[in-house]
């Protein structure tokens, strides 16, 4: 069989060309397009001999399509237009510009009302697909990254599982095997689900301190007890103390947002969805560290309405409480170890382009599915 020729779109940072080459499937990506410049340099640092497309996706004509003669499309559009946190402007937001002038294509290719019209294109062109929503969690990533995806294939094509007109949660069956790194093998369990999800706060020996209901800490609890789930400390990085301080919260943040922060230790198995605005906002971007075990978390929040600013900073700076550092959250996506990032990003523009991306071995699995 010859290698697929694969079309990357929205290429962002590389997650889907690594999801790719993760796969084993026997393709080369013969162009990536995508128009943001840090994304870019990314990219091109990681995949210098891609040719990449530095342009809008409407800018291109049918005839640019056709000349790179591909037989497969990964793309992973915009998806603040239909998120629950955004605006939901759905196809009214001119971010789904390039995505509606791709579904106009569609049907002339020698390929919320968004998804819609993506089904409707699909069904018309024939089609066989499968919608899913899959979290990294599915995979025994201590991550919730729910995420909608959809894998389709021209006719004849078909796949090796039962498709079903309804979104299927999870990984089809008999899709079984787990990418992960091979000196840690987890199996899934059939506890663990795509929608133990994001935004729930951590929970210490029963103490609802942090403002939270019971069920949340009780659910939190059954992550941190799940075995399919690794740790959270086998994607830190190796690094002295010092080197991580540049990631402490500042004495600011800590005041203004402890009672709000997503807290999780090394020892955790769950940890929230990291968003672009990771860094920069606090209230649901992402969980921030423990990193000094030795300190109890019940005695660091207990009852800060008796005390000062400075008594309470005093009491919440013991927990060394940090961010995640980039390479860390990369590793939570996925991303293999040789993935770099130029130095000359800074480390809020890598909080953004991570955050955009996507969990690579999730997409992998997909990849696998779809040619299978």
């Amino acid at each position: 069989m010859e290698n697929l020729r694969v079309l990357e779109l929205y290429s962002g940072i590389g997650g889907m060309h690594y999801a790719l080459t993760e796969s084993g499937v026997a393709a080369k990506v013969v162009a990536a397009v995508d128009v943001n410049t840090t994304a870019n340099e990314i990219y091109k640092h990681n995949f210098p001999n891609t040719p990449l497309l530095a342009k809008t996706i409407e800018g291109m004509t049918l005839d640019d399509f056709n000349k790179l003669s591909f037989d497969m499309i990964l793309m992973s559009p915009p998806c603040q237009p239909f998120t629950r946190i955004g605006l939901q402007g759905d196809i009214s937001d001119p971010r789904t510009k390039s995505f509606l002038y791709i579904l106009d294509l569609l049907p002339r290719l020698d390929m919320a009302k968004g998804i819609d019209s993506l089904v409707k294109t699909l069904k018309e062109c024939g089609y066989n697909y499968q919608e899913l929503m899959v979290s990294p969690t599915c995979l025994g990533m201590p991550n919730s990254r729910l995420r909608y995806f959809m894998i389709a294939k021209a006719p004849p094509g078909s796949f090796s599982f039962h498709t079903t007109s309804e979104i299927q949660e999870g990984f089809p069956h008999p899709a079984d095997k787990v990418l992960l790194e091979p000196s840690s093998p987890i199996s899934p369990s059939p506890t663990t689900t795509a929608y133990q999800e994001e935004n729930h706060k951590e929970d210490e020996g029963g103490i609802l301190y942090k403002l939270e209901r019971a069920q949340d800490a009780e659910r939190k609890s059954s992550q941190n007890r799940d075995q399919s789930l690794r740790q959270i400390r086998v994607y830190l990085e190796d690094q002295g103390e010092g080197e991580m301080e540049q990631y402490l919260l500042p004495p600011k943040t800590l005041l203004r947002y402890a009672l709000l922060m997503d807290i999780v230790r090394p020892t955790c198995r769950r940890s929230v969805c990291f968003t672009k605005g990771y860094g920069h906002y606090v209230e649901g971007t992402g969980s921030v560290l423990q990193s000094c075990m030795e300190t109890d978390m019940e005695a660091a929040f207990r009852s800060p309405e008796r005390l000062s600013d400075e008594e309470k900073l005093q009491q919440l700076s013991r927990l060394k409480l940090r961010y995640f550092s980039p390479r860390e959250i990369a590793n939570l996506m996925g991303f293999p170890k040789h993935f770099t990032i130029p130095k000359n990003i800074s480390t809020k523009q890598q909080y953004r382009v991570l955050g955009n991306s996507l969990n690579v071995h999730v997409v992998a699995r997909l990849i696998e599915l779809l040619v299978s």
